[in-house]
């Protein structure tokens, strides 16, 4: 069978297409397909960091890969409860235009049960603060892949903190690059660099809050 983590990282869109409507017919596991899309992402963030590819060709790979996605979410979605577990408020922080770890991790927490509101990229403290006081979402999970994000992400919590919010909302920062001591540094309840780890953790965020 031909490889769908290949067809992404090649950019072929009609084949990344195929091969997910293939798959979903012959009956297999939605995050079996969900894994092989990231790992086609892996393959495009190599090329990008080893200057193959370009701007251009990671913004077509993000489109393609949540076009992806949104075919296989409602699969992840089906038979999970009517009401969601938690809401959560999710973005790329000011300064820093990655999306793909925040769209593997949103459509995860989708499929988990989680009411996520995705703010984007790019999204200024004020805009977080905002739809954290507009929902009443309990977790907060801010995402950056670039080092001038740990900045943002930290007068981030302190805006939380000025609104008052800060002890009704859990913090969790994410990224290829995330370290204990940048959670630390931008006043984190917890950090990771794994989607998976991430959904579990918020998953325990939501358990304690209720």
């Amino acid at each position: 069978m031909a490889d769908l983590a290949d067809a992404l990282a090649n950019l072929d869109e009609d084949e990344v297409r195929r091969l997910v409507r293939e798959k979903i017919d012959a009956g297999a596991e939605p995050m079996s397909i969900v894994h092989e899309c990231r790992k086609g992402m892996d393959i495009v963030g190599e090329r990008y960091k080893n200057k193959d590819y370009f701007l251009s060709e990671l913004i077509i790979s993000g489109e393609m890969f949540k076009e992806a996605m949104a075919v296989i979410e409602p699969m992840l979605k089906a038979g999970q409860q009517s009401d969601p577990i938690s809401k959560m408020v999710l973005a790329t922080v000011k300064g820093d235009i990655h999306n793909i770890g925040k769209d593997i991790v949103a459509t995860l927490l989708t499929a988990a049960g989680f009411e996520v509101y995705d703010l984007g990229i790019d999204v200024a403290p004020g805009v977080i603060v905002e739809k954290l006081s507009e929902t009443g979402a309990p977790i907060l999970g801010m995402s950056g892949l670039l080092t001038p994000s740990f900045e943002s992400m930290k007068e981030t919590v302190k805006a939380v903190e000025a609104a008052g919010l800060r002890d009704k909302v859990k913090v969790i920062v994410g990224g290829g690059i995330m370290t204990e001591m940048v959670g630390k540094y931008v006043g984190a309840d917890a950090f990771t660099n794994d989607a998976s780890e991430g959904v579990d953790m918020c998953r325990r965020f939501a358990r304690e809050g209720k």
